[in-house]
C-alpha cells in the first residue's frame, strides 16, 4: 500500500508540474497576441509546428523504450539512459548536418530561417536530456526534481520571452530565443548530470532500443497528421476564417490534451511495474478511478466551454463553442486508447501501434474530404472524434490479441465511451440554454467539492506520501 501511495503522490505532483510546463504556451497566448503582429505570431506558430514534427523524427522517440528497459536493465538504468541520450544526440547532430548542407531546400520547406532551424536542433538535444531525467524520476516515483525543473523552466521561459519580445526590435527573434534559451541552459546542466551518473555508452542498448522505437515513429507521425490535417483542409476547402474559429477551439481544447499527456506520463511507470508483477486486479481497479476522474474533468471543461472561448478569443469567436464538446470528447477517447498503447509499449509491440495510427489518419483524411465541404469546420471536430474512436477499438483489439486484456475492464471502458458520446450531444444542445447550463455548473461544482471534502483525508495522506 505504501508503494502505491508513493506512486500516486509522485504521479500527482508530476502531472501538476508537467501540465504547468506544457501549458505555458497557452497561458501566455493572450499576452503574445497583443505584443506580436499577426505575421510574427503565425511564423512562431509555424516554428513550433515544425519543432513538434522534428522532435518526433530526429530524437527517434527513444523514451518509448523506457517502460520495458526499466525492468530489462534494472541495475544499469543510468547507463541505459546515457546510452539513449548519446544515440539521440548523434541522430540530432546528423540531422543538423543534413539540414545545413541542403539549407536552401529546408529553409524553403520549413518557412524558417537557417538560424532558427539550428536553434531548434540545439533545443532538441537539451530538452531530451531534461525529458530523460524526468522519465527516470517517474520510474523511481520521485517528483521533487521534476517539479523543480518544470517550474524553473516554465517561469524562466515565460519571463524571458516577454522580456525579449518587448526589448528587441525583431519580435519574432525575441519570441523564439525566449522560448528555447532557458531549456538549453537548464538542459545543459541536466546533460552533465546524466553523463556523470551513466559513465558509459553501450551500443548493445542501441540495438535493444531501435527495433522498439523506430516503428513507433510512424505511429506518432500519424497522430500528428491526425491532429493537424483538419486545420490544413479547413483552410484549403473553407478558407482561413473558418480555420481561425476551429484553431482557437482546438487551442482551448489542447489544455485537456496536455493533461492527457501529463497524466499518462505519471500513470505509465506505475502501470509498467504492475504489469511486470502480473497484478492485473490492481490495474483494473486503479484504471476505473483514473478514467472516472479524467472524465469528470473533461465534463467540467465542456460545461464552461463558452466562457473559455470568450476569454481566449472574445465575442467574435463565440460560435467556435460548438466545436469544444467533440474536441473534448476526442481527448477522452485519446486518453482511453493511450492506456492500451502503454500495454503495447510494455510488451514491445510497436508495429501494431504504427499500423493502427496510420489507418486512423487515413480514415480521418477521407472523412474530412467528405464532410468538411458539406458542413464546414465543425465537421472536422466530429471526424477527428470518429478517428480517435476507431483508434481505441483497434488498440483494444491489439491488447486482447497479446492476451493482456485482463489489465483493464473492457465493459467499463465501453460504458465510458457511450457516456461521453451522449454527453457530447447533450452539452452541445445546452449552450443555447444559459440558465440551465449555469445550474448544471453549480451542481457539478457542488458534487466535486463534496467529493474532495469527503476524501480530504485520503488526499492529504497521498500528498504527504503516507
Amino acid at each position: 500500500m505504501g508503494s502505491n501511495s508513493k506512486a500516486v503522490k509522485s504521479g500527482i505532483w508530476y502531472t501538476i508540474s508537467n501540465f504547468l510546463l506544457r501549458s505555458v504556451g497557452i497561458i501566455t497566448t493572450p499576452i503574445f497576441t497583443r505584443l506580436l503582429t499577426k505575421q510574427d505570431f503565425g511564423l512562431y506558430s509555424n516554428f513550433t509546428s515544425w519543432l513538434s514534427v522534428l522532435s518526433l523524427c530526429v530524437t527517434l522517440n527513444l523514451g518509448t523504450t523506457f517502460i520495458s528497459a526499466r525492468f530489462d536493465f534494472k541495475d544499469k538504468f543510468d547507463e541505459y539512459i546515457l546510452s539513449m541520450l548519446g544515440l539521440c544526440t548523434c541522430s540530432i547532430f546528423t540531422a543538423t548536418l543534413f539540414f545545413n548542407v541542403f539549407s536552401d531546400f529546408f529553409v524553403n520547406l520549413f518557412g524558417i530561417d537557417r538560424i532558427y532551424i539550428n536553434c531548434m536542433m540545439v533545443y532538441l538535444v537539451f530538452s531530451q536530456a531534461i525529458d530523460m531525467l524526468q522519465v527516470k524520476e517517474r520510474f523511481l516515483f520521485g517528483y521533487k526534481k521534476t517539479v523543480f525543473i518544470s517550474c524553473l523552466t516554465t517561469v524562466s521561459t515565460a519571463l524571458l520571452s516577454v522580456l525579449l519580445v518587448v526589448a528587441l526590435s525583431d519580435k519574432l527573434a525575441g519570441r523564439i530565443f525566449g522560448s528555447v534559451v532557458p531549456t538549453i541552459i537548464i538542459g545543459l546542466v541536466v546533460y552533465v548530470v546524466i553523463v556523470l551518473k551513466g559513465k558509459r555508452i553501450r551500443i548493445k542498448y542501441w540495438k535493444y532500443a531501435l527495433p522498439i522505437c523506430l516503428p513507433y515513429i510512424p505511429h506518432v507521425l500519424s497522430l500528428n497528421v491526425l491532429n493537424s490535417a483538419d486545420r490544413i483542409m479547413i483552410t484549403n476547402i473553407r478558407g482561413p476564417e473558418e480555420n481561425a474559429l476551429y484553431s482557437l477551439a482546438y487551442l482551448c481544447g489542447s489544455v485537456i490534451t496536455i493533461l492527457v499527456t501529463s497524466l499518462n506520463s505519471a500513470f505509465s511507470p506505475w502501470l509498467g511495474e504492475k504489469l511486470h508483477e502480473g497484478k492485473f486486479d490492481e490495474t483494473r481497479s486503479a484504471s476505473k478511478y483514473y478514467i472516472t476522474l479524467f472524465l469528470a474533468l473533461a465534463v467540467g471543461l465542456m460545461l464552461i466551454s463558452p466562457e473559455i472561448i470568450l476569454v481566449f478569443g472574445g465575442k467574435s469567436y463565440m460560435e467556435a463553442k460548438y466545436v469544444m464538446p467533440p474536441v473534448m470528447s476526442g481527448c477522452v477517447i485519446q486518453f482511453l486508447y493511450t492506456m492500451f498503447v502503454n500495454v503495447e509499449q510494455f510488451k514491445k509491440r510497436t508495429l501494431g501501434m504504427a499500423l493502427a495510427s496510420a489507418s486512423s489518419a487515413g480514415f480521418n483524411l477521407v472523412l474530412n474530404y467528405i464532410f468538411i465541404p458539406k458542413f464546414g469546420y465543425i465537421a472536422a471536430a466530429y471526424t477527428t472524434l470518429a478517428s480517435f474512436l476507431w483508434l481505441l477499438i483497434v488498440h483494444m483489439f491489439l491488447v486482447k490479441r497479446i492476451h493482456y486484456n485482463m489489465a483493464y475492464d473492457y465493459k467499463f471502458v465501453s460504458l465510458i465511451v457511450l457516456l461521453v458520446l451522449v454527453l457530447t450531444v447533450v452539452i452541445n444542445a445546452l449552450y443555447i440554454y444559459t440558465l440551465i447550463r449555469y445550474i448544471l455548473i453549480a451542481c457539478y461544482a457542488a458534487v466535486m467539492l463534496t467529493a474532495a471534502i469527503k476524501n480530504r483525508g485520503k488526499i492529504k495522506s497521498i500528498l504527504r506520501g503516507s
